[in-house]
């Protein structure tokens, strides 16, 4: 059976239950949704808001390889990898990920695997704005 995946890089508010449902399955022993907010500090200093930038068709390319890696690696049953450009606010979700497999060990390891390579290889960058100035960082490190 071959993996469903669902990629968007949007400007809309992100939905964890719209990624949930994607990646639901009566195969799925294991499923693991991660979400990451925008916080409200960051290293010491008060954060008011983040404002996201993408090269969006390599960005989809980049998660399409690695929902692609996680369907072959964890034999995936589904991925959900949702990322959100444009300004977001404290609490907003920055980025949601979605992964059912056979079984828990499997959907919790390839999660992990796609946020991590998400955010060393795919081209998205944010500016955080502090209450007294702001400055342009890689979404990875």
């Amino acid at each position: 059976m071959a993996c469903k995946i669902d990629i968007q890089v949007v400007e809309e508010e992100l939905s964890a239950a719209q990624c949930e449902a994607h990646v639901t399955d009566d195969g799925a022993g294991g499923t693991v949704v991660f979400i990451g907010t925008v916080r409200n500090q960051t290293q010491g200093k008060e954060v008011k808001r983040l404002e996201f930038e993408a090269y969006r068709p390599m960005a989809i390319k980049e998660m399409e390889k690695i929902a692609h890696h996680i369907a072959q690696v964890w034999d995936a049953i589904a991925i959900s990898m949702h990322h959100r450009v444009g300004v977001l606010q404290i609490q907003e979700a920055a980025v949601i990920i979605a992964v059912s497999t056979p079984h828990r060990v499997a959907a919790f390891a390839a999660c992990q695997y796609a946020i991590d390579t998400l955010k060393e290889t795919v081209p998205i960058w944010k500016k955080e704005i502090f209450s007294d100035g702001e400055i342009w960082v890689a979404a990875h490190p």
